[in-house]
């Protein structure tokens, strides 16, 4: 079969041959004729490759069949395999946070510092809490003529709620200041004088106010505030504050304006020369739209204030207008932002400000107000990087009829505790500011920041030889570092730089020259905290203040107290 084949083969081969020897021959030109018919495939047509060919052939080999042995030896071994484990991300312990603490520390100068905040959710949309808090020494500083011990106490309560279009809060709360007139001149008096003086000064305060917050209204927020400050000497004070911002609409355009009225009066039994007693009151009304523009990296802020006061004393009646403009311009992005603007503003002084700026003030003060006439400010701030943010400005201030708290004279006719020149008064003057401040804060992590602070002031005065009391040089520096999960600390160093004062011995039969004007030193005070958690709820702290034992004067006659070290524990819970 495979012979006949062949000759099949080779039969065509030749025929084939033939023919194109002959074609070779033909004088025919060559044609192409294309024939197109349109093609009807069928299903006949279409075929499938299949998955597992079958061979065909019928003289196939068997395979012959291999068989593997493996000789195993057997080898000592102590090896066990382990169960394989599927790799987990380890999850952090959720951090309990408490509603509540409280807070209880003892130290040198038999002090107590003591502190209690509660806070309690009545439902999704009702909270009431409180705030008490107790500070306490009984003195002790060094070469003293009389007590130095004082004692603060501050007492709050609050509800809220909040609702679907509007929130708001209510709360009240009582003040107690016990301080003492200890800085007794020696220069001009002795213990004699000093046995004479009972130098313990009280003060109280009483208030009670509310806020509101609007969503989607015209108005956006409101509140009101009423405070009662007094004193053991029969001196008093009333203040009341409404506030409210709203929007008006202009050409689908939205003015932002705030309206507030100020109300303030009060009373002094006496003047510090006992020649009578010492009455005033006034009230404000301002007016502050504002407009902004934004246009790309520029944001600008247009806006006027207008203020109404009527001196109800003197029966005086006074219209201001003040500007109040900024502008911001982010030149790289969120590294080099420039701002400035100038603003201004009538600055309601009260008693309670100056108390609570300087707690040895006589109950003898002068109140009004101080025309803040404008305030230009210029500046940069950024981001050195993602941890690193910075903050430089310059500022120029011009004030009339600013306050300054200066020491009251020495009195040698002297009948009031306050009258030997251990307490302060309050004199005004025109005075123009200029400052240059500057601010880095460096957040590296959530457990490490630290931060500086520092201002230069330069003052120019009308009448005054100096402003007095206030320091030509301040600086912060302050860190917090979370050490482990159980410990942490952190430190802040202040620096006030030369202040100047002036003080008198008047009233006197022997002829006193004038006293000269007298530089306060500067002074560096150092501070540092550290405290270990024990447990979710419970840690213990130590605190030390004025570690480098500086016996400075804050005030003219009244040093502070020398390094203080203190220690406690602090509680945290829930209802």
């Amino acid at each position: 079969m495979k012979i006949k084949f062949l000759i099949f083969i080779i039969t065509i081969s030749s025929s084939v041959s033939i023919v194109a020897q002959e074609r070779a021959k033909d004088t025919i030109d060559d044609q192409v004729v294309n024939v197109v018919t349109p093609y009807k495939p069928t299903i006949s047509d279409a075929f499938k490759i299949k998955d597992t060919p079958k061979l065909q052939d019928s003289n196939l080999v068997k395979k012959k069949e291999v068989k593997y042995n493996i000789f195993s030896i057997p080898v000592a071994s102590t090896f066990t395999p382990a169960k394989g484990k599927a790799a987990t991300v380890d999850k952090a312990k959720a951090v309990k946070l408490y509603d509540n603490y409280a807070s209880l520390g003892v130290g040198t100068y038999t002090s107590i510092l003591g502190e209690v905040y509660l806070n309690h959710e009545l439902s999704n949309s009702e909270n009431v809490g409180g705030y008490f808090s107790h500070h306490s020494s009984q003195g002790g500083i060094e070469d003293l003529l009389l007590d130095d011990d004082f004692s603060t106490t501050h007492l709050n309560a609050h509800y809220s709620q909040k609702l679907r279009d509007f929130s708001w809060k209510v709360d009240g709360g009582f003040d107690l200041m016990t301080y003492n007139w200890y800085g007794l001149p020696q220069n001009f008096f002795g213990q004699t004088e000093a046995d004479m003086i009972d130098p313990s000064h009280t003060f109280n305060s009483f208030y009670l106010g509310g806020k509101i917050n609007f969503e989607d209204a015209i108005i956006n927020d409101g509140s009101v505030r009423f405070r009662r400050f007094g004193d053991n000497q029969d001196s008093g004070e009333n203040r009341f504050v409404a506030k409210a911002g709203f929007d008006i609409p202009v050409q689908g355009e939205a003015i932002k304006t705030k309206l507030y009225v100020d109300y303030i009066g009060g009373s002094f039994d006496t003047d510090y020369e006992n020649l009578g007693d010492i009455n005033y009151g006034n009230v404000t009304v301002g007016l502050s739209p504002s407009y902004q523009l934004t246009q790309d990296d520029l944001t600008v802020n247009l806006g006027l204030s207008l203020v109404y006061l009527n001196d109800t004393e003197l029966s005086d009646n006074k219209f201001f207008i003040y500007p109040n403009i900024d502008a911001s311009y982010r030149l790289v992005d969120e590294i080099l932002i420039a701002y400035g603007g100038i603003t201004g503003q009538l600055q309601q002084n009260s008693c309670y400000d100056f108390a609570t700026e300087n707690p040895f003030v006589s109950p003898t003060l002068y109140v009004a107000p101080t025309d803040q006439r404008y305030k230009g400010f210029l500046g940069l701030k950024g981001k050195l990087s993602n941890s690193v943010s910075y903050n430089v400005k310059g500022n120029y201030y011009a004030e009339e009829n600013k306050a300054l708290l200066k020491a009251n004279d020495a009195r040698g006719d002297a009948t009031a505790d306050y009258q030997y020149g251990n307490s302060f008064g309050v004199v005004y003057d025109d005075v123009t500011t200029f400052s240059v401040a500057g601010e880095l804060n460096i957040d590296v992590n959530r457990n490490f920041t630290l931060g500086f602070k520092g201002e230069y002031f330069n003052y120019d005065m009308d009448n005054e030889a100096e402003a007095w009391n206030l320091p030509n040089v301040t600086g912060s520096i302050f860190m917090d570092l979370q050490i482990s999960e159980q410990w942490y600390a952190g430190a802040s160093a202040i620096y006030v730089g030369e202040r100047k004062d002036q003080q008198d011995l008047v009233a006197t039969l022997l002829p006193q020259d004038p006293s000269p004007v007298i530089s306060l030193d500067s002074y560096f005070d150092v501070n540092a905290h550290i405290g270990y958690k024990i447990n979710d709820q419970l840690s213990v702290f130590g605190k030390v203040n004025n570690i480098l034992n500086q016996d400075y004067e804050r005030y003219l006659n009244f040093p502070v107290q020398g390094i203080q070290i203190l220690a406690g524990a602090t509680y945290q819970f829930d209802f």
